[in-house]
C-alpha cells in the first residue's frame, strides 16, 4: 500500500465495548457533555506527539457534509477539537495549537464507512474533501481530529488534499481506531500501546474501554481532575 500522506496518526484507544458506546452515545443520542471528557481522553492522544510535532499547528476537524450536518445538528469532530484544545492549553501551554474548522470542506455526501472492505473504503471517501483557501494551509504544520480511525481512508483523502492544497505537514488524531492486523502501515506509534489487548493508563484505567458508560453518565458532573481514566 502507498506510504500515507500523513507523518503519523495517534489513538486514544481501542474502538470497542465501552469505548465504541461512549463515541455512539455523543454522535448518535447527541450526550453533548460527553464531548468534554472524551475531549480530555483525545488530548491525551495529542499530546503523544508533543515531542516531534512542530510548536505550531493548524487543528482542522474533519467535517461533515452539510446534508449529515444538518441531520445530526453538530460535527463530532469539532466538539472534540474544542474540548481537547481546551485541555491542552493546560497541560501544554507553550504549544501552538490553533482551531480551523472550516479550512476542509466535504464535497460530498459519502455513504456510510459501516461494513465496507479496506478498498471501498478508499474509494468511498476518494476526492471528498477539498480546502476552502489553501494560502491559509500553505506551508503550515496540519493536525487533523476525527473520532474513529477504522482503515485510515478517511485520514488519507483528507491530508491529501491538505497536502496538495500546500500545507507542509499533517499529523492525525482520533479518540479511538479499529483493531488491525497492519497498524504499521499506518504509523501507529509504539507509544500507544494500541495492539496491546488492554491499554492500561496510570492511574490503572482500561483504555479499551474500562469506565465508558460510567464517563459518558457523569461526565457532566466529573472535573478534570477528579474523572477517571478509561
Amino acid at each position: 500500500m502507498t506510504p500515507p500522506p500523513f507523518v503519523r496518526a495517534v489513538a486514544y484507544g481501542l474502538y470497542e465495548h465501552r469505548m465504541k458506546a461512549a463515541i455512539h452515545a455523543l454522535k448518535y443520542d447527541r450526550l453533548h457533555p460527553a464531548a468534554k471528557v472524551l475531549g480530555r481522553m483525545l488530548a491525551e492522544a495529542i499530546a503523544q506527539l508533543a515531542p516531534e510535532a512542530p510548536a505550531e499547528m493548524l487543528v482542522v476537524p474533519v467535517p461533515l457534509h452539510r446534508t449529515k450536518y444538518a441531520e445530526r445538528g453538530f460535527n463530532q469532530a469539532r466538539s472534540l477539537a474544542v474540548h481537547a484544545l481546551e485541555s491542552l492549553r493546560k497541560t501544554h501551554p507553550e504549544w501552538r495549537l490553533t482551531l480551523a474548522a472550516s479550512t476542509l470542506m466535504r464535497l460530498r455526501a459519502t455513504g456510510s464507512q459501516a461494513g465496507l472492505s479496506s478498498t471501498q473504503r478508499r474509494l468511498n471517501v476518494r476526492g471528498a474533501f477539498s480546502v476552502s483557501d489553501p494560502a491559509t494551509v500553505a506551508d503550515k504544520d496540519i493536525l487533523v481530529i476525527d473520532d474513529i480511525f477504522m482503515t485510515g481512508a478517511t485520514a488519507r483523502s483528507a491530508a491529501q488534499a491538505l497536502v496538495r492544497a500546500g500545507a507542509r505537514s499533517v499529523f492525525v488524531a482520533t479518540l479511538a481506531r479499529a483493531r488491525m492486523v497492519h497498524t504499521a502501515s499506518f504509523h501507529f506509534s509504539g507509544s500507544d500501546v494500541l495492539d496491546a489487548e488492554n491499554f492500561t493508563d496510570q492511574t490503572g484505567g482500561d483504555k479499551t474501554g474500562g469506565n465508558a458508560a460510567a464517563t459518558v453518565r457523569q461526565a457532566g458532573i466529573y472535573s478534570s481532575q477528579d474523572q477517571p481514566s478509561f
